[in-house]
């Protein structure tokens, strides 16, 4: 995928910090109403640009892993006072424990199940008793909607927009794709058009409880009226 490999640099054009304000914080109230007692520490699997620890880091101590280096760099730019590490959210082990665990959009590129209960296993292991994980999938099964979508901004005398195409090729299978068209214009004028093709996860609900479940956590939905769905699970004291 090229938006975290080559074009990471373009990063904070494309996805600024301030869109992710006021839903990561009404995530961040979900895992302190559910922890107990109030947590301090939190461990965000799949960082990419730092964009929810912007926020989050207010409010805990973080600890940000990421599989792209490219990300890690931006996010170490907007999020100096962090501990970042390189490695892959279905294998890491850190050898501790945190309060809390967070996967936001990163958790939609687990596109089968056993890639998605690995990621889910890794938070299990990072979590002291007591504590929680919070996954936030764009969709699920039920409330997937194909269509289309532009954004992007200036910034620092460059400039992204573009259009992302959502569509499910196949219903019967666990993913659909998001095809980007990303215009970039550099300092000097010139505009390059990048096309880039994500493959991300599609699971219905009951599947989610049922893998968190197989772990070992307490599972349950989060729901809001406009907010996107989450899952929740407590590891068992």
């Amino acid at each position: 995928m090229k938006l975290y490999h080559e074009l990471a640099g373009w990063w904070p054009a494309f996805s600024e910090p301030a869109e992710y304000r006021r839903e990561v914080a009404h995530f961040a109230r979900e895992i302190r109403r559910a922890t107990r007692p109030a947590p301090r520490t939190l461990l965000e699997l799949g960082s990419g640009g730092g964009s929810s620890a912007a926020f989050l880091k207010k409010r805990f101590t973080m600890t940000l892993v990421d599989i792209a280096p490219r990300m890690i760099k931006v996010s170490k730019s907007v999020n100096p006072e962090c501990d970042h590490v390189l490695g892959d959210i279905r294998r890491i082990r850190l050898h501790r424990t945190f309060d809390a665990v967070f996967a936001h959009d990163a958790i939609c590129h687990m596109v089968n199940e056993s890639d998605l209960q690995a990621v889910m296993e890794t938070a299990y292991v990072h979590l002291r008793p007591g504590g929680v994980a919070l996954f936030v999938p764009d969709f699920v099964k039920e409330t997937f909607a194909a269509g289309t979508d532009q954004g992007g901004q200036d910034s620092g005398g460059r400039g992204v927009r573009f259009l992302q195409w959502v569509v499910d090729p196949d219903s019967a299978d666990t993913q659909y794709a998001v095809d980007f068209a990303i215009m970039l214009r550099a300092r000097n004028g010139r505009v390059r058009v990048v096309h880039d093709r994500h493959l991300l996860g599609l699971f219905p609900r009951a599947r989610w409880l049922a893998l968190l479940r197989r772990v070992g956590f307490r599972a349950a939905m989060v729901r809001h009226r406009d907010i996107r769905e989450a899952f929740i699970g407590r590891r068992p004291l």
